[in-house]
């Protein structure tokens, strides 16, 4: 997270800022439609409407993408384009530890709280995505003064409308629907192999602070993926969450219980792993059903506990393939 407030407009750079205005012209609406000539004359754009109604010119071929949000930046590294910027992970200093090999290249432009404005025009970027997962959803208009910005998704979108829709910025809609039948393809495959645990009540904590946090509820890329599986949920696990995470007390560690308990922390496997250790150390967690029957998976947390996006589902998927199919 960073420790400063982000500047304001007027006090970006103005080399950056005038580098940024002029390969991007604003990002402001256009009323020629269809693909039309840059106005830096380089390139072609087009038109498309993003998720608040609004028309934005964008390039035909972006190259220099900077995404402000941790399902926009899985989006665009599963369709084979490396953002130039990216946002901080949920809870990281680095992007999202599950993205961290393919965004190598990625500058951190962004916590999910809010963008480094300065930092984000000297990239010089053609084009800004984002939803309204992140905080910099507040900084629009300054952001728009930088490069064409695009919403890409509501808050609680369908994770796969919200793919779907980013591909559509970057002009890769036909990519995406590729890739999103195949998954589908791939979870009937799963679900068919089950077995004996076709129906298995499956939670999904994250541990943190020595106590566990429900994660994964509703229809994100987590519940939704159990779902249609045809996995079931603890009782306290069902329904739509009233935040990203539900605190759990350690007396009451028995409503986290379930045939597999998938348990994470932030930040990557090996953050998961001590915290699991740690864990194990609490008595009534030893008393779990899922821990007595060995049932408890370590998972890749930050992709389980990201805002979502198809290789965040797809690692979900993955997980549970091997868990519960092996």
């Amino acid at each position: 997270m960073f420790s400063h407030r982000p500047r304001t407009a007027a006090t970006l750079t103005a080399a950056a800022l005038a580098g940024a205005l002029v390969l991007t012209g604003c990002g402001s609406d256009d009323k020629n439609g269809g693909k039309e000539q840059a106005k830096n004359g380089s390139s072609d754009t087009r038109k498309i409407t993003d998720a608040n109604g609004k028309s934005v010119t964008v390039p035909a071929d972006p190259m220099k993408v900077v995404t402000l949000s941790e399902p926009t930046l899985d989006a665009a590294l599963a369709l084979g384009i490396e953002p130039i910027g990216a946002t901080a992970g949920r809870g990281q200093k680095g992007v999202s530890t599950y993205l961290a090999d393919k965004a190598a290249k990625a500058e951190v432009v962004a916590s999910i709280a809010e963008p480094d404005l300065e930092k984000l025009a000297t990239l010089q970027p053609d084009l800004i995505l984002l939803d309204e997962t992140t905080g910099s959803k507040r900084f629009l208009d300054k952001l728009g003064e930088i490069a064409p910005t695009v919403v890409t998704a509501k808050l609680n979108e369908d994770w796969k409308k919200a793919f779907s829709a980013t591909a559509d910025a970057l002009n890769k809609k036909s990519d995406a629907d590729k890739l999103l039948s195949e998954f589908d393809a791939d979870l009937a495959k799963t679900k068919g192999e089950l077995g004996k645990n076709a129906a298995a009540v499956s939670s999904v904590i994250r541990w943190q602070n020595g106590a566990p946090s429900v994660v994964g509820k509703g229809k994100g890329h987590v519940g939704s993926t159990l779902s249609a599986l045809g996995l079931t949920r603890p009782k306290d696990q069902q329904g739509e969450s009233i935040g990203h995470s539900e605190p759990v007390s350690l007396e009451k560690l028995d409503t986290i219980d379930g045939d597999w308990l998938f348990f994470g922390a932030l930040g990557d496997k090996a953050a998961s792993e001590k915290a699991y250790a740690e864990a194990k150390k609490v008595p009534n967690f030893t008393k779990l059903k899922a821990e007595k029957a060995g049932h408890v998976v370590v998972i890749e947390g930050s992709a389980w506990n990201s805002a979502g996006g198809f290789l965040a589902a797809r690692t979900v998927l993955a997980d549970v393939t091997e868990a519960l199919v092996g």
